[in-house]
């Protein structure tokens, strides 16, 4: 028998991982990358018994290659908050799927375990800028704000590290980044022990973060604000958590973040409203490449020539 986990390389995707295996210990493949490297079910190969975890990726965007694994007799239980269009029946497919704006991974995977390990959830549910769903369900916890704010600090931090066009940008692979989180039952011990490796990813961040907010919206009325990005590595790596801030500091308007990239094309990250989280995938599938979910979506390879027609639809889209 052959297992997979094949989890998205953001917070929400590391954390969700990290509570199934602290709670069902398996020898797996990792199967990860990037944050938009998402059609990560074509990678498996799967024969007759093998079990895979799907966490973190649309279904919709992995269809054919779950049928694929499917047909060969593999066991799958998907697990994911994206837009999955039809659910194949299959009695081998055990899904856990719910799309509401206020819901990740993490979140689902939390309510599964029945809140086994409670903390790892309120990491990846911070580091999917979820901080309402956060904040509630870390209250069974009793943490100070003092902690709580920790917790917040290592979801930004593990969700910062999944963005760029490829591993080479990133701080951390994803799969070396779980392999360190996920031998602590809590993300607290692992603060503690691996204190150089958050202190690695506070330092990439805050340096970052400052580089980032040099910059002046290229686009901006009462309902939009749209940045352009060079084609550098810290720019692919802030790009997502940096909108995640606009929203946060914004949150009656919608932002977009478009990084460039070395084909003369952009990297799209989208974020609705946080007042009305909504849209933001619907938005983003009008583009090929496009997709994520209502409060957050992107495109991965938006052409330049198309630059002033996202703009263009971005606006009217979300206008007041």
């Amino acid at each position: 028998m052959t297992d997979f986990d094949v989890f998205n390389g953001d917070a929400d995707g590391i954390c969700a991982l990290a509570q199934l295996r602290n709670a069902e210990p398996r020898d797996a493949r990792l199967i990860t990358g990037v944050k938009r490297d998402i059609n990560l079910l074509q990678r498996v190969e799967p024969g007759a018994g093998a079990r895979l975890t799907v966490l973190d990726v649309s279904l919709d965007k992995n269809r054919s290659d779950l049928e694929r694994a499917l047909a060969a007799g593999a066991e799958v239980f998907y697990c994911d908050h994206h837009f999955a269009g039809d659910i194949p029946d299959h009695p081998n497919l055990h899904t856990l799927i719910n799309t509401a704006p206020d819901v990740c991974t993490s979140l689902l995977v939390n309510h599964h375990l029945d809140g086994a390990f409670l903390a790892w959830a309120v990491v990846g549910t911070f580091g999917d800028n979820l901080r309402d769903s956060a904040q509630r369900i870390a209250r069974p916890l009793g943490l100070s704000a003092e902690r709580l704010a920790s917790l917040e600090n290592l979801g930004v931090y593990i969700n910062y590290n999944g963005y760029g066009s490829q591993l080479e940008d990133l701080h951390f692979e994803p799969a070396q980044l779980y392999r360190l989180i996920s031998a602590y039952a809590s993300p607290f011990d692992f603060m503690r022990d691996g204190a150089q490796h958050f202190q690695k990813l506070e330092q990439g961040y805050r340096q970052d973060m400052a580089s980032a907010a040099a910059l002046q919206p290229h686009y901006r009325n009462g309902a939009v604000a749209v940045y352009l990005f060079p084609d550098e590595p810290w720019a692919r790596r802030v790009s997502g958590v940096y909108s995640n801030d606009l929203a946060n500091a914004d949150p009656h308007r919608a932002h977009a973040v478009l990084t460039s990239r070395p084909n003369g094309c952009y990297l799209v990250s989208v974020r609705a409203p946080l007042n009305n989280k909504t849209g933001a995938d619907e938005l983003c599938r009008q583009f090929p490449t496009g997709g994520g979910r209502k409060a957050a979506a992107g495109i991965n390879d938006l052409p330049a020539e198309q630059l002033q027609k996202f703009i263009d639809t971005f606006a009217g889209f979300y206008a007041q």
